[in-house]
């Protein structure tokens, strides 16, 4: 790392929101010249001079520039500087004009006046005592500033974080941070408790301190719900902070014990759960007892009669198990619908939908992301919306439907129900009326949501609600082999595996196809051959638009970040970019949304195409199908290519084709839900690429990984208490 002592002569660009700044900036003595720094710096301000900590870096069409590590400020000391930095604005109602006075009345002892000798300021013509206040509470405060600055420096936080901290707590900063620094990792995006704890270090907080163990806990609790459990066995628990923390684990029984009276541990029978968690859980099985348990089961129809019409009205002859879901549809105020691909999950949900139009009700439709909803929508042929918006959320405020202010619906039906987590259920469950009907879709057998809980397991093992599984595959289903090994797979059956040899434009092409290759490097090229030319010329795909990959793993060999590097360079060639970490993003690319973003409308798992790069301003315009979004500065951190994705990914999307590399060193994921989930995102062709080990090895392995949760036992308990008061 390099220091350089530089003045600040033009800001280039500056993004207030996050402070990252472009600007030339002259050495100063005895060094000669001009540069470029780029980086984070809190209300930069021309004329100051800077010590810069730092390294230099070389950009494709800028040239050289100088990365901010670190900044501090030292006042400027020529009059040339001083003039230029009190006229820069810093000071409210002194502008250039102003500044040239009263430099030209002090010249070099500008500053030194005004700090030590203030009242001098009114020998400049135009000062008066109000501005000459003014002057010295800005100046004050730029003072503060710096000080607050020099001290996060110093705890070895850089200056993108340190910028974060100062706009989050202002001139309490220092404070905040002696009294508790682990705050900084609910109160400041982008800290962890790693950050936290060696800032912790540095201010003196023992390896032992309580402070300490608990914001262990609180971490150990919090990370857990990231992998789906919404709570941790106590001795669980005990054990993983005592190793994070490498304390002893009596010190953290004593600390639970201490968070558990103060009520921010919910302990219960062994089992520790995060506050939010506990509620949530326990309110979700409330709600869907309220739900089940309320007036108006029964809809005034012969259900048989209802099932007629709509085969005569629709032109459809529906199954039996089809008839039920449509009869429980009538009779029960909540049923779960779940079933595979080809047993006609769709055809059943549009009958109950034009069932109940019919019957002058009103249905609203919902699914946890856009794509799931806009297929929603179009299998149906009616409006549909993700559940935040369903539920007006607005960013800062949370959900303005809620217990206070429901829902108008008679009947409400979602989608992809197994992508929803615990929380989101429970917000969308306090806004419904109890008058209204729940109709709960998805196929069980998928991957769960990625936050917490395990909602659709939990609610159909609790045996309290009204469950229709789908089993019979339709006619034309039985002819896809994406189907027919979909189920197969999902029965722990091996798949059927015709070679992609076989699928030439002269024979009668399948829609699933196996390629054995044992060596992962050489599967790499395979896959993006298929997807550049083979898959397009035998079949007319679009290797951009209907093509997907989707890989088990992020790391490695055919695995996600590899193959879209790959990709990439031979499917966009074009010189435009904007590098952003080890990502490097041009026009054209096809991107992936990393998480939900209410303000510009675009979530998690959303894939767009770059239209637009304004390397300058750091801008990055994304094409979704809907809409059109602006990424600048600390945004584009929410997007990554998309040539490849994951399979948790993929989830609640279809694409045209799907391929998928499965090797034996993908162990960690050989799963048969995994596999299940990433083949039935497939419409018109999957291949699979890789060893018949693996694919055995996954089919094999059914046991999902474990998930800690008593949503299934809350059901069932207050199930079984209504039955006693029945």
């Amino acid at each position: 790392m390099q220091t350089i002592k530089a003045t600040l002569e033009k800001i280039v660009y500056y993004n207030e929101e996050n402070n990252y700044l472009v600007a030339r900036c002259s050495f100063c003595e005895p060094q000669k010249g001009s540069f470029t720094i780029v980086g984070n710096l809190n209300n930069p301000t021309p004329g100051v001079v800077l010590e810069i900590q730092g390294e230099w870096s070389f950009h494709p069409k800028y040239g050289k520039q100088f990365k901010i590590q670190s900044c501090t400020r030292i006042p400027p000391t020529t009059p040339r500087g001083i003039e230029k930095y009190l006229g820069s604005g810093i000071i409210e109602k002194i502008g250039p004009g102003m500044a040239a006075r009263i430099v030209k009345h002090f010249g070099q002892q500008t500053l030194n006046i005004i700090e030590k000798n203030p009242d001098k300021l009114e020998e400049v013509e135009g000062i008066g005592p109000r501005r000459k206040e003014s002057i010295i509470s800005a100046l004050e405060k730029q003072k503060k500033t710096k000080e607050v600055m020099l001290y996060l420096y110093s705890l070895g936080i850089g200056s993108s974080t340190a910028n974060k901290i100062y706009n989050t707590y202002k001139d309490e900063a220092p404070q905040k941070i002696q009294e508790n620094p682990y705050r900084l990792i609910e109160d400041i995006f982008g800290i962890g408790f790693k950050t936290a704890d060696s800032i912790a270090r540095d201010i003196g907080i023992e390896k032992e301190s309580p402070l300490r163990i608990k914001a262990g806990i609180h971490h150990i609790l919090l990370q857990s719900t990231e992998k789906g459990h919404t709570f941790l066995p106590y001795f669980e628990l005990k054990e993983k902070v005592a190793k994070l923390l490498e304390v002893e684990e009596k010190l953290v029984e004593n600390a639970i014990t201490s968070l558990r009276q103060r009520k921010e541990v919910i302990v219960e029978d062994e089992s520790i759960y995060h506050p939010k968690f506990y509620l949530a859980e326990i309110e979700v099985a409330k709600k869907l007892r309220g739900l089940i348990n309320s007036g108006n089961k029964t809809l005034p129809l012969e259900w048989k009669n209802m099932v007629n019409w709509l085969e005569k009205s629709q032109g459809i002859k529906l199954s039996p198990d089809q008839k039920m879901a449509i009869k429980k549809a009538i009779t029960d105020k909540v049923m779960v619908l779940t079933g595979g691909p080809g047993t006609g999950k769709t055809t059943t949900v549009k009958s109950i939908v034009h069932l109940f139009e019919q019957l002058g009700l009103k249905v609203l439709l919902a699914a946890p992301t856009g794509r799931a909803a806009k297929r929603l929508s179009e299998a149906t042929e009616k409006q549909a919306s993700t559940i935040h918006r369903l539920l007006g959320f607005v960013p800062g405020q949370g959900f303005t439907k809620n217990e206070k202010n429901k829902l108008r619906a008679d009947v409400v039906i979602v989608d992809e129900v197994s992508m929803i987590d615990l929380l989101l259920m429970n917000a969308l469950l306090k806004a419904l009326p109890l008058s209204c009907r729940l109709i709960l879709v998805g196929d069980a057998d998928q991957l769960p949501a990625i936050g917490a809980g395990n909602v659709l397991q939990d609610i159909i093992r609790s045996m309290a609600v009204s469950v229709v599984r789908l089993e019979e595959i339709f006619r034309q289903a039985k002819t896809s082999l994406i189907v027919v090994n979909a189920h197969r797979i999902n029965k722990g059956e091996f798949p059927y595996l015709p070679r992609w040899e076989i699928a030439d434009k002269y024979t009668d092409k399948k829609d699933f196809y196996f390629l054995n290759e044992l060596d992962s490097t050489k599967a790499e090229q395979i896959i993006v051959n298929l997807c550049c030319r083979e898959i397009p010329e035998k079949f007319g795909f679009d290797p951009f638009k209907d093509i997907q990959i989707i890989s088990p793993l992020y790391r490695g060999y055919a695995g996600v970040n590899r193959l879209n590097s790959i990709l990439q360079k031979i499917l966009n060639p074009e010189r435009t970019f904007l590098s952003r970490g080890q990502i490097v993003f041009k026009i054209g690319d096809k991107v992936m949304q990393l998480k939900n973003n209410y303000e510009k409308e675009v979530f998690n798992g959303d894939i767009g195409k770059i239209t637009r790069i304004n390397k300058k301003d750091e801008i990055i315009e994304v094409e979704f199908p809907e809409k059109r979004v602006i990424y600048q500065g600390q945004d584009i951190n929410q997007i990554t290519l998309a040539y490849a994705i994951s399979v948790h990914k993929s989830q609640g999307t279809e694409y045209p084709v799907i391929l998928m590399p499965l090797f034996t060193s993908h162990y960690l994921m050989l799963q048969r839900n995994l596999l299940y989930t990433a083949l039935t995102r497939a419409k018109r062709l999957a291949i699979i690429v890789g060893e018949k080990k693996a694919l055995a090895i996954a089919i094999k392995n059914d046991k999902m990984a474990r998930r800690y949760t008593k949503l299934k036992q809350r059901i069932a308990s207050i199930a079984g208490e209504n039955k006693i008061l029945t």
